[in-house]
């Protein structure tokens, strides 16, 4: 077993990602790390105080896990951009009874400072970062509260940011995850390169220890990234089915209909990269939407909700990786076994 994992009772190098919006339960990382893995709670989209209820509910299970934060990044879109879309979109959403927003975008830090207390002045043991790098100010309060801090990046030069800012470990996330990509620049377009590839290729750019993710659906794949020298690997859409997993019943459903049968990495439904099922959303508005989160989260989460209750998954944001046909129904135990079984 990897010293990044040592001493916090985790049997398997395999880890439950944080997955916002619903899926990554209290009971998915409970399962988790019972099954001798580790989960993360998914800090974005909820308040602080609805995180620290989540932390408590784990706590009591006695058990290890972490918790993901998206830090600030923001990447605003002028106002002219958003008000076309939303105009543009307001068709789609007129098929739900909605009206968008099309009055100007709305800007947050989804209350960053708020939950960065949270976990200062009630330490977990892991802290991740997404869609960008802390002060290393942050890192070291987390630090000095006794959490490991671990940084998701896409790439060597992000990894060495994010080792200036003094974190303890990164997770390296390929093109082929499912939901956001942790890009520090989402105006860019995604290099493509396979996950074993991009270990090797941040591991020779910083001396940091590395938990490898993204397109991981098989015991091969989890092979194949330890053998690039990931300390551990982190899956996310192959648990999306199970028993655990808070994800919507459409979206479940729609990762084992054949219909369904490849995902893309579009900027529709959030203003920033993400890959999803194709859907008919994704093929009509992938290409004129424009670079702008999370105004456009705000902007189309009233319609996404509103397609998820009914039903409609040709205009629902049916987050998934590339493996997503190895996403199976059962615990989650089962599914950390399949793929630590050739291990």
């Amino acid at each position: 077993m990897s010293t990044l994992l040592t001493g916090l009772g985790v049997d398997r190098p395999v880890l439950a990602a944080p997955m916002a919006g619903g899926p990554s339960t209290p009971a998915l990382v409970t399962a988790a790390a019972r099954a001798g893995g580790l989960g993360f709670l998914a800090g974005g989209y909820k308040s602080a105080q609805a995180l620290a209820g989540q932390i408590h509910t784990v706590e009591a299970e006695g058990v290890p896990f972490g918790v993901n934060l998206f830090a600030r990044n923001p990447t605003p879109v002028s106002p002219e951009a958003y008000r076309a879309y939303a105009r543009l979109l307001q068709a789609e959403a007129d098929r739900h009874g909605l009206t968008l927003s099309g009055t100007g975008p709305l800007e947050d830090d989804d209350g960053w400072a708020d939950k960065l207390t949270l976990l200062t002045e009630h330490p977990v043991p892991w802290v991740s970062f997404t869609f960008g790098v802390p002060d290393a100010e942050d890192v070291a309060r987390l630090r000095r509260a006794g959490s490991t801090v671990l940084q998701c990046v896409t790439g060597p030069e992000e990894a060495r940011h994010a080792a200036e800012a003094g974190v303890d470990a990164l997770i390296v996330q390929a093109p082929d995850a499912g939901g956001h990509s942790a890009t520090l620049t989402p105006a860019r377009p995604l290099a493509q390169i396979a996950l074993p590839d991009l270990v090797g290729a941040v591991r020779r750019a910083v001396a940091l220890p590395v938990v490898a993710t993204g397109g991981i659906a098989t015991c091969a794949d989890v092979v194949a990234a330890l053998r690039a020298g990931a300390q551990a690997v982190m899956v996310g859409t192959v648990l999306l089915r199970t028993d655990e997993s808070g994800a919507s019943a459409p979206h479940k459903a729609a990762l084992a209909d054949p219909a369904f049968d490849s995902t893309v990495v579009t900027r529709a439904f959030t203003g920033r990269p993400a890959r999803a099922l194709r859907n008919r959303f994704t093929d009509r508005y992938s290409a004129h939407a424009p670079v702008g989160y999370p105004a456009l989260h705000h902007l189309t989460g009233p319609l996404r909700k509103a397609a998820t209750a009914a039903g409609d998954t040709g205009s629902v944001h049916l987050w998934a990786g590339t493996g997503f046909r190895a996403a199976g129904t059962g615990p989650v135990a089962a599914a950390l076994e399949r793929l630590t079984s050739g291990l």
